[in-house]
């Protein structure tokens, strides 16, 4: 025995656990209910509490494992290429008309499926240019041109992230401003001859509106000219593929298209997986090859990442395999059935309301709903105004803020329902409160955006011109983007510290009249300075 092993190892550290979960019930009592129907936005309720408590189990059982090397933990393989099995069979992969066939990987979430499906089609257009003349690959820098995406202007907000954080040019065309789908000409003619686009995205269905992209037709006409095509199918890729024909047909969207290059499905949407697992499918091994990142160009272990993240939880692909392990398709034909059976129910409620009416023809779980604009002026409802108004009945609803689009048509401010299997057990309650506060905000007018902003104007520089005013908006520092945030969103000084409660947001019609007033960027800059602020620490109180 040598000297080594007779030294005493140092004691553990006196681990102080009492009450720690206490607090963290009390801040979870604080959020919004994730089950139960009353939030139709963000979370989705299959209402099986026997799924939460296997998905709950599965994350438990692989805690301790590093999801970076597959090699190391086998189970990690296993998992990710079943899920990634059942996802290209539900899509119609399997069969695809490719040699190389459909491949995947399983992501964190939508954001990042979308990413990696703009990095894998920027670089797969590098890899195709000709090399310099220095027999180097071509770049971003070098090619000469400025690389485009192209897309509908309601596809999702990830296309904007993605495109800002890999240097290429988003362009976005004007959808119809009547039925809010994407128009196959207007897509085709911003196209052009596809020499500088390296991928058209098209949405299945569009979050805002919950309608279905002419897929096919788009993607006739973007292989024609080699530039691939990408399916955003992250809110409808695991509901679509169930929904019952006699709910409303679903146009096709999948791997069966001849030109649908990618497609990103999210599984802790209708998955029913505890967020964030997504899964992005790729036609052609090739092809995807140019997702993966790898180096051998460091002193330590040779690094391949598959996606964003380096070291990463098992933990939610291993709730995610075990949720479609129970489901299995049968399962999923039974909750997508209760689901549209909700859907429909929801939306006789929504028809029977004057001054209101939904937009577009959606198709899936997903309706907004705007001003009918073809009823009397005092007839009307608000959907903000009467979104605000729910909230009383304890239902959280999700209003949208208008958009201009590039041609200067005008898409509607909405209020958008995300329908889920459990709201069918809530839809009479839901109902009565649509319909009360439907009567009791019948009528009256939204904040007019021009007059909320020139109110917050005259209160920030009395005397100065809205214009001059609105300029100087552009170059906020923190310090006064904070003042502003608390003035139009907190509705005062932000009083956190000690066992105060987190600031809320109030009454959404008049902050949303303000985004769509502010110009997008000083809006952005708000934005952001309200999300950094509620990461940042809070002065403790005295007693503390």
């Amino acid at each position: 025995m040598s000297a080594l092993d007779d030294t005493p190892l140092p004691a553990p550290p006196d681990l102080r656990t009492e009450g720690i979960l206490d607090r963290l019930a009390a801040l979870r009592a604080a959020d919004a209910p994730t089950h139960g129907g009353r939030v139709l936005s963000y979370v989705y309720d299959p209402d099986l509490a026997e799924l939460d408590a296997l998905a709950g189990d599965a994350i438990r059982a692989v805690q301790p494992l590093n999801a970076l090397d597959p090699t190391t933990f086998s189970s990690v393989a296993v998992m990710e290429r079943e899920l990634v099995a059942f996802a290209r069979d539900m899509l119609h992969g399997t069969g695809a008309q490719d040699a190389s066939g459909v491949v995947g990987t399983v992501t964190s979430g939508g954001t990042e499926s979308c990413l990696l499906a703009v990095k894998t089609a920027r670089d797969a257009f590098l890899a195709a240019q000709p090399a310099q003349a220095d027999g180097s690959p071509r770049t971003l820098a070098t090619l000469g041109f400025a690389l485009r995406v192209v897309a509908p202007t309601t596809v999702h907000a990830a296309f904007h992230k993605a495109a800002a954080y890999l240097g290429l040019e988003l362009v976005l065309v004007p959808v119809d401003p009547a039925s809010c789908r994407a128009d196959p000409a207007a897509l085709a003619e911003a196209v052009g001859d596809g020499r500088d686009v390296a991928l058209v995205v098209v949405s299945a269905p569009s979050y805002p509106h919950g309608v279905v992209d002419p897929v096919e037709e788009v993607a006739a006409a973007a292989s024609a000219l080699g530039v691939p095509v990408h399916v955003d199918a992250c809110v409808g890729g695991w509901v679509l593929p169930f929904w019952p024909d006699a709910a409303g047909q679903v146009p096709v969207f999948d791997f069966r298209v001849p030109g649908v290059t990618s497609i990103s499905a999210d599984i802790h949407k209708y998955g029913y997986a505890p967020k964030g697992t997504s899964v992005l499918l790729t036609r052609d091994r090739d092809r995807q090859r140019h997702q993966l990142f790898a180096t051998t160009r460091w002193p330590g272990y040779p690094v391949v990442n598959s996606t964003i993240m380096g070291s990463k939880s098992a933990g939610p692909l291993a709730a995610a395999w075990a949720v479609t392990q129970a489901l299995g398709v049968p399962g999923y034909q039974a909750v997508t059935a209760r689901c549209a059976g909700a859907t429909s129910a929801l939306r006789q409620v929504l028809g029977s309301i004057e001054g209101l009416r939904i937009v577009g023809h959606p198709v899936g779980p997903l309706v907004a709903v705007a001003t009918d604009e073809s009823v009397p002026a005092d007839r009307r409802i608000d959907p903000h105004v009467w979104s605000d108004a729910v909230r009383a009945s304890g239902f959280v609803l999700q209003p949208q803020p208008g958009f201009t689009q590039p041609d200067g048509s005008r898409l509607p401010h909405t209020t958008h329902f995300t329908v889920t299997p459990v709201t069918g057990g809530v839809v009479g309650e839901l109902g009565a409160a649509l319909l009360h506060a439907a009567e009791s905000v019948r009528g009256v007018p939204r904040p007019d955006p021009e007059r909320v902003l020139a109110g917050l104007l005259a209160s920030l520089a009395p005397g100065v011109e809205p214009a001059e005013a609105v300029a100087a908006l552009g170059s906020l520092d923190a310090a006064t983007a904070w003042e502003l945030v608390q003035r139009t969103v907190l509705g005062g000084a932000d009083t956190r510290g000690g066992d105060a409660p987190e600031p809320g947001t109030g009454p959404m019609a008049p902050l949303l009249a303000l985004v769509e007033a502010l110009p997008a960027a000083v809006s952005e800059r708000l934005l952001v300075e309200l999300i950094a602020r509620l990461a940042e620490p809070v002065p403790r109180s005295v007693e503390d």
